[in-house]
């Protein structure tokens, strides 16, 4: 038997395997088989080219074509992936999203695979031109029991059949200059003439489906359902509903609901496709485009019922579009950059309507996101790489232009709607662009920002040309740092956070592309750091934006710690003190921390001294492993004696920046909770970093005497004297529970005390655990000092001071107004007595 042989039968049996996983494939090697046994005819390799994995099976038919064999043996394969069309729709599914690329590889199989695919339409669709809806949505559901699920993906039979339709009738015109007439009629009568039935079919769909309403699909009980479901919740009962195929319809509660759910699916993907149809159909016919637009309302009204019923409080994604990737390159650059005087009239129709307009750029950001996340699109040419790439510099040009010159300043001027304007949304869709060239396609970044036509003057530069990656780069990072000034520059009343918040996530982006060394990385951070001082809006997402931006270039520039001790010093400003009768200096090095950002900026300046401290354990251990019982000699420790070792340098001055940053930490009045344990946890880790650092010393200073640089000994005066009674105090601070420091208002207490009566044991928990590991790292630490003390022959136990925090803590005041307390409740009980002797009264038994 020939491996030919072999390999049909095996994936014949697969076909009919009891596992979905077998049956789906076998599909898959079919249509490799077909893809790859071309016959003869077809077009060439290089005028379809696609992306064929390393599975696909190399035959000697390459090299030397037997049409009639190869014809013959594809015919064959065609006819057992029919029998696929029975069974389940993931199979089909796949069937369906493999014939596109079959047909571009073999364009010999046309009439075949057009036939299979008209036959498989012909089951679904309604002849009867009065009628309504045109297609059979029943047959596409099956049942088992009271479960419902979906048995054939209309929408994506329809899709196939469209873009294979489509691409055959361009290869025909193609070919048809070089043909004669007489010739093209008899290949349309031998094929059967599908194409005209197909159009027939479509332009039938089409017209029906403008006339649907949702009673006419059996969609009208969502309704009913949905005032089930509202009634229900009132009443505060909870549903969990079973899906089969359709997340997204989260209002169903039974059988019928989930049916209806997948009929709203179906439905909703027929318009999708028959909207790519009859726009690639239209040739910008204006009476053609407003029933497209009749066709999206349709859809549209659909959408809106769903995103409704979705339930509150719940992600309301949308279900996948069916529109390619193609489709939405050429609609977005026919709708913002078409200025073709012919068209103008047509596209004002599909202009003027901003639900579609946000349709097609939400649309386009989806198809973006699956690029980002899989590496591949849904639909034609989603797998090939160069196609999709080209695709999507269409879309980002589209997306940059239409951003730049209408704003959503401009945009959103006069509109009280709260929907997203399409200025957001193509915002955030070049935020999705510049993150996906990144990750998917991080040797053609440049060719992507090249691919961005801007017209924007620049002093003599109009635009980036041939300039570096970094150069080009720069460019565009000018463009977004201007809309953010111009957002900023405004009142916080006119502020859109969203906006703000996009565009800095934007300029991180594009700022992994700058090299650390150049001229445009320093004006970067330098552009970063006077927006962070001058910007004192009180927005905490986009603080926190801001703020990150911020410490991932700053720590590519040089270290971060100088930076982190000024913006404890503005928390600690902001906060107040832990002891109230202390006034803090006013200080304010970034306008960016106030009272209503700072607790957030605590927990980013805590993130960032946790990477600190990684950075500095490392290199601690590094310096450790390098150290070799043989290798201090006489003359290195000379050295040594006479000059402290640069990374030891770097180190110890690292670490005194760092611990006088946490100082001004430890002093704040911190609000309980998150803040409180991350930043124990935090000071538990310095300690214990501190003692690896001794540890080191007391290994160095085992092979010669009198080795400790005067750096350490100022650095362990710096913990012992400074740090450790600050943290002493502050364990006593947390718990103690005063944390209403700073400047908080009674009621805000009294509010947090209630709201946190709940969760009040397992803050304790926590609480619990964080003190005592910190207390331990301590005294590892002094431990170790009093080992490194006796090696150096330096008394750094002067430093370090007995705390009494953990001893009998007795507050005389405290004592002293619990005893008059006491004193005042004995003198009530007194005077109560004689009246209650008077006037005895009778005490009922309780039951």
């Amino acid at each position: 038997m020939s491996m030919k042989d072999a390999l049909i039968l095996v994936l014949r049996k697969a076909m009919f395997s009891s596992q979905l996983d077998g049956r789906k494939s076998a599909v898959t090697g079919f249509l490799l088989l077909l893809k790859n046994f071309r016959v003869l005819g077809s077009m060439a390799s290089s005028q379809a080219s696609q992306a064929i994995s390393s599975s696909q099976v190399q035959v000697d038919v390459h090299s030397r074509y037997n049409s009639a064999a190869n014809e013959a043996f594809c015919l064959e394969i065609l006819s057992s992936l029919r029998r696929c069309l029975g069974q389940q729709a993931d199979v089909r599914l796949m069937l369906y999203e493999g014939f596109h690329d079959v047909l571009r590889r073999n364009s010999q199989l046309a009439s075949s695979i057009m036939q299979t695919l008209l036959s498989q339409v012909r089951r679904y669709y309604e002849p009867e031109q009065d009628l309504l809806p045109p297609v059979k949505l029943e047959l596409c559901i099956g049942a088992h029991g009271d479960q419902v699920f979906l048995q054939e993906p209309l929408a994506h039979l329809l899709s196939c059949t469209v873009h294979c339709l489509l691409w055959y009738q361009g290869m025909r015109r193609s070919a048809r200059p070089n043909a004669g007439g007489s010739d093209d009629d008899d290949d349309d009568e031998e094929e059967g003439g599908f194409q005209d039935e197909l159009q027939s079919i479509l332009e039938s769909i089409t017209r029906r489906m403008i006339k649907c309403e949702l009673e006419d699909f059996e969609l009208v009980c969502i309704r009913v359902v949905t005032f089930i479901e509202q009634s229900v919740k009132h009443h505060k009962y909870t549903l969990y509903p079973s899906f089969t195929q359709d997340k997204s319809a989260e209002f169903s509660l039974s059988s019928v609901g989930v049916k209806n759910s997948i009929y709203a699916v179906l439905v909703m993907g027929v318009y999708e496709v028959l909207i790519e149809y009859n726009f690639t159909k239209a040739n910008y016919s204006k009476s053609l485009f407003e029933e497209l637009l009749e066709l999206f309302s349709r859809y549209n009204k659909l959408s809106e019922i769903l995103k409704e019923k979705s339930g509150k409080g719940k992600s309301s994604k949308s279900p996948r579009s069916l529109l390619s990737m193609g489709f939405v390159s050429t609609l977005l650059t026919a709708l913002f950059r078409d200025s073709a005087q012919s068209r103008e009239e047509a596209l004002l129709v599909l202009r003027s309507s901003g639900d579609f307009l946000r349709y097609a750029v939400s649309v386009a950001l989806q198809k973006i996101t699956q690029l980002e996340e899989t590496g591949h699109t849904d639909g034609p040419d989603g797998q090939n790489t160069d196609k999709t790439f080209h695709h999507l510099c269409d879309i980002t040009s589209v997306l940059m232009w239409r951003y730049t010159n209408i704003p959503c300043a401009v945009e959103d001027a006069g509109k009280k709607e709260k929907r997203c304007s399409v200025s957001l949304l193509c915002l955030e869709g070049l935020l999705r662009i510049f993150s996906t060239g990144q990750q998917r396609y991080p040797a053609r970044v440049a060719q992507l920002l090249s691919a961005i036509d801007l017209s924007v003057e620049e002093g003599s530069d109009h635009g980036p040309g041939n300039a570096s990656v970094t150069e080009k780069t720069a460019f565009y990072i000018r463009q977004f740092q201007r809309a953010l000034f111009t957002q900023l520059s405004g009142g916080e009343e006119d502020f859109n956070s969203k906006e703000a918040q996009i565009l800095v996530n934007i300029l991180s982006v594009l700022s992994r592309q700058l090299e650390p060394s150049s001229q445009q990385f320093v004006q970067m951070i330098t552009w970063t750091v006077k927006i962070c001082k001058e910007t004192s809006f009180e927005d905490i997402a986009f603080s926190k934006g801001l703020l990150s931006l911020l410490f991932s270039l700053h720590v590519l520039y040089k270290s971060p710690v100088s930076l982190l001790w000024e913006l404890c010093q503005d928390i600690h400003s902001q906060l107040g003190d832990i002891d109230q009768d202390l006034e803090v200096e006013k200080q304010s090095h970034f306008a960016i921390v106030n009272m209503k950002t700072a607790s957030p900026t605590t927990l980013l300046v805590l993130s960032q001294v946790g990477k600190v401290l990684d950075e500095v354990d490392w290199l601690i251990t590094k310096k450790k492993g390098q150290l070799v019982p043989d290798r201090l000699s006489s003359g290195d420790a000379t050295q040594a004696a006479g000059q402290q070792d640069p990374v030891e340098k770097a180190l110890t001055l690292q670490l005194g920046t760092l611990l006088t940053a946490l100082n001004e930490l430890v002093q704040t009045a911190l609000p309980s909770g998150v803040c409180t344990n991350t930043l124990l946890g935090e000071l538990s880790r310095t300690y214990t970093i501190l003692t690896t650092l001794v540890k080191y010393y007391i290994q160095l200073c085992s092979g010669q005497q009198g080795l400790l640089p005067a750096r350490v000994e100022k650095l362990v005066k710096l913990s012992g004297s400074h740090l450790t009674p600050q943290c002493y105090s502050f364990i006593t601070y947390v718990q103690s529970g005063e944390l209403a420091g700073g400047g908080a208002d009674d009621k805000k207490k009294k509010k947090k005390e209630g709201e946190a009566t709940a969760t009040a044991s397992a803050k304790l928990l926590r609480e619990t655990k964080a003190i005592p590991n910190l207390i331990y790292s301590i005294e590892q630490y002094e431990k170790y000092l009093i080992t490194l003390s006796k090696k150096s022959k330096v008394n750094l136990m002067q430093y370090m001071k007995l705390s009494t925090s953990r001893d009998f803590r007795i507050n005389a005041a405290t004592l002293e107004a619990a005893l008059q307390e006491h004193d005042n409740s004995q003198q009530t009980i007194a005077s109560q007595e004689p009246e209650q002797s008077q006037e005895p009264k009778k005490k009922r038994k309780k039951q």
